[in-house]
C-alpha cells in the first residue's frame, strides 16, 4: 500500500519569553530531527519537516513502528539519538549516508528513538481539527497501549514555572521550550506555536576572517576556542554585519593579518557547514577577543552562525576555552 504524502508539520514562532495566562501547554523542544510518522496497515513512513522520506536512514524505527499493535496512525514527533545518555545531533546527521550497509551498522550500534508530542490521526479518523487537549489525551492513551522501547512520550505541563525551569536547564538535550494553545486545532505548515530558546554567550578568539570577492570588506569572523592541550580550534563564525561595518573591519583586522591563526582544528576544505565548497580565509594573529551569542553546540562547534555582541579587549585570548560552554545534558537531567 502506497502512503499518501505527509502533512506539513505545525511550526513555531520564535519569541523572547513564554506566554503568561491560562490555556497554554508547555513542552520541551528536543534536539533532534522533526518527524511526521504514518502507518497504514503494513506500510510505514517517516517524513522530515520538508516531507522527504527518512525511513531508509532509520530502519530500526521503521521496524519498531511496524511492530506496534496500532495499525493506522499519524503522529508528530522528534527523532532523537542518545549516545552515552546524551542526545547527539552529530550521530543523527551521520545517518544521512548513501550506503545502506553503513546505515545498518549505525542502527545496530546507536539505535534512534522517537519522542512523540502530537497525535494527528488514529484508526481512520483525522484528529487535526480537534483541540490540543483532546489530542494530547489520545496520544497519552496511544503511548500506554503500545508500550515498546524506543517509543517515548514527551512530557508536558500547564505550569509556566515548570516550563521556565526546563528552559533554564536547556542545553545538549533540550533546544528550548514550546508553548501551544490547548484549545487550538493542529495547523499544518502554520507558525501556530511559540518557542523560546536558551541563548548563551561565549568569549572567542578571532583566529581568521573571510573577505568578500574584492577584499574590501569582511564577510565573517572565524571563531576559536582553546582546547585542553592549548591548541586553538575553529568553532564557528559570526557574520551579519552591515556593509559599513564590514568595510571598517578591514582596518581593524589589518594589524593581525599573517598571524598563525588556528593551531588546532582549522576551517577550510569541504564540510557540511560549507556545503561541500572550499572557502578561502585569512589567518589572523590570535589576539582579538569577541563576545558572541550562540544557541547550540554540536561536535564542539556552534551549530549555527553566532551573533556578534561586542569586542572584549579586557579578555586574554588564552582565557577563551571550551570550559565556558554549557555542557550537554542527559534527557533525564534536563527535566
Amino acid at each position: 500500500m502506497k502512503l499518501p504524502p505527509a502533512p506539513a508539520p505545525m511550526e513555531a514562532k520564535l519569541v523572547s519569553d513564554l506566554p503568561i495566562g491560562e490555556g497554554w501547554q508547555f513542552e520541551p523542544k528536543w534536539d533532534g530531527f522533526r518527524a511526521i510518522v504514518r502507518r497504514a496497515g503494513d506500510a510505514v513512513g517517516i517524513f522530515s519537516k520538508s516531507g522527504k522520506p527518512l525511513g531508509r536512514y532509520f530502519p530500526e524505527m521503521v521496524a519498531m513502528l511496524a511492530g506496534l499493535k496500532a495499525r493506522d496512525f499519524l503522529l508528530d514527533g522528534e527523532l532523537i539519538l542518545p549516545v552515552d545518555d546524551i542526545l547527539s545531533f552529530d550521530a543523527l546527521q551521520a545517518r544521512l549516508h548513501p550506503a545502506a550497509s553503513r546505515i545498518a551498522k549505525l542502527a545496530r550500534e546507536t539505535p534512534a528513538q522517537l519522542m512523540l508530542f502530537d497525535l494527528l490521526g488514529l484508526d481512520g479518523e483525522d484528529w487535526r481539527e480537534r483541540p490540543l487537549a483532546a489530542r494530547r489525551a489520545a496520544l497519552e492513551h496511544f503511548h500506554r497501549e503500545q508500550a515498546v522501547p524506543g517509543l517515548l512520550l514527551s512530557p508536558c505541563t500547564l505550569d509556566r514555572d515548570q516550563a521556565l525551569a526546563w528552559l533554564a536547564r536547556s542545553g545538549g538535550a533540550l533546544d528550548g521550550v514550546i508553548a501551544k494553545r490547548r484549545d487550538q486545532p493542529y495547523q499544518p505548515g502554520e507558525r501556530a506555536m511559540l518557542k523560546v530558546k536558551q541563548r548563551r554567550t561565549a568569549d572567542c578568539v578571532v583566529g581568521g576572517a573571510r573577505f568578500d570577492g574584492e577584499g574590501r570588506a569582511v564577510a565573517s569572523l572565524l571563531l576559536g576556542l582553546y582546547d585542553d592541550e592549548g591548541l586553538l580550534d575553529h568553532v564557528g563564525f559570526v557574520s551579519g554585519f552591515s556593509q559599513s561595518e564590514k568595510e571598517r573591519l578591514v582596518a581593524t583586522l589589518a594589524p593581525f593579518m599573517g598571524g598563525v591563526g588556528f593551531t588546532g582544528k582549522a576551517p577550510g576544505g569541504p564540510s557540511r557547514w560549507s556545503n561541500g565548497k572550499e572557502t578561502a580565509w585569512v589567518p589572523l594573529a590570535p589576539e582579538l577577543v569577541v563576545e558572541i551569542l550562540y544557541d547550540q553546540v554540536t561536535g564542539r562547534r556552534f551549530r549555527h552562525g553566532a551573533r556578534f555582541l561586542r569586542w572584549r579587549p579586557d579578555k586574554a585570548p588564552r582565557q577563551c576555552t571550551f570550559a565556558q560552554l554549557a555542557p550537554p545534558l542527559a534527557p533525564s537531567a534536563a527535566l
